[in-house]
């Protein structure tokens, strides 16, 4: 499709990696609808953005109000009259251990970054069928792949966005519905400061590792090659994305290490 016919929904388009594939998307001429909870930060972006205003529109929604997704997907489908592409990347983390953590913040960490997922995945695909084909990314994480501490909700949620897509993938193939899973290590985002802790509040301070990760621009660069390329599944990031192997293939030494790993 020539990337100006091209229509792409961006969720978590506000900040952090959502923001930077807005940039990336602008500058490739794509037409654009961007969907956060924060309104005023989507209109901020929009007008940083280089093409004509018309080609970018702003959608606020809340991933954790599910209810409200379908209503939501349908307004996204008037606005250009299609959806090529939906992006996920609009998600929260966390930072505290499963025992120490109540119930209710590993339901939300659920509910955002799975639930919102699959209802607005869901209230889309039918018309991305009928259009004759469509694309869904889903950014998960490398601890999507694996578990570490201080991550047991957020692991959860993202183990469970790879065995949905990965189905979806099998049984929507006739329809010609592609999906991609893109995992990132450390990107220099805000994910750690919003991350949840224990008592649901945030963080409110930056992981070391997250401070020297990758630019969320070279990471938006490397995410819409694989899309391109209709990658399945790709990793992105510094000597983390090692952990992946390892843990496949030494899964004892690989949990031995993540016993003494220095995570926050």
């Amino acid at each position: 499709m020539n990337r100006a016919q091209q229509v792409i929904w961006i969720t978590g388009a506000s900040s952090g990696i959502g923001e930077a594939l807005v940039y990336a998307y602008d500058r490739l001429g794509a037409k654009l609808i961007i969907s956060s909870r924060n309104k005023d930060k989507l209109y901020e972006i929009k007008s940083k953005c280089q093409s004509n205003a018309l080609n970018i529109h702003v959608l606020a929604l809340d991933l954790e109000d599910t209810a409200s997704l379908n209503d939501k997907a349908q307004e996204a489908l008037r606005i250009f009259g299609r959806i090529d592409l939906l992006i996920h990347s609009g998600g929260i983390s966390q930072r505290s251990l499963a025992m120490e953590t109540k119930i209710e913040v590993a339901q939300r960490l659920m509910n955002v970054n799975f639930w919102g997922t699959v209802a607005l995945s869901h209230a889309v695909l039918p018309e991305m069928i009928k259009q004759g084909g469509g694309h869904i990314v889903a950014v998960s994480s490398l601890v999507g792949k694996f578990g570490t501490r201080f991550r047991s909700g957020y692991s959860a949620s993202k183990h469970a966005l790879h065995g949905y897509f990965d189905s979806l993938r099998a049984e929507l193939y006739q329809d010609k519905i592609k999906f991609t899973i893109v995992c990132p290590g450390f990107i220099r985002t805000n994910v750690s400061i919003n991350a949840l802790v224990g008592d649901g509040s945030t963080q409110n301070t930056m992981d070391d590792a997250q401070d020297r990760g990758m630019l969320p621009e070279q990471f938006a660069e490397r995410m819409i090659k694989a899309i391109d390329q209709g990658k399945e599944e790709v990793y992105i990031g510094g000597k983390e994305v090692y952990g992946v192997y390892l843990k496949r293939f030494f899964p004892k030494i690989f949990s031995k290490l993540m016993r003494k790993a220095k995570v926050t």
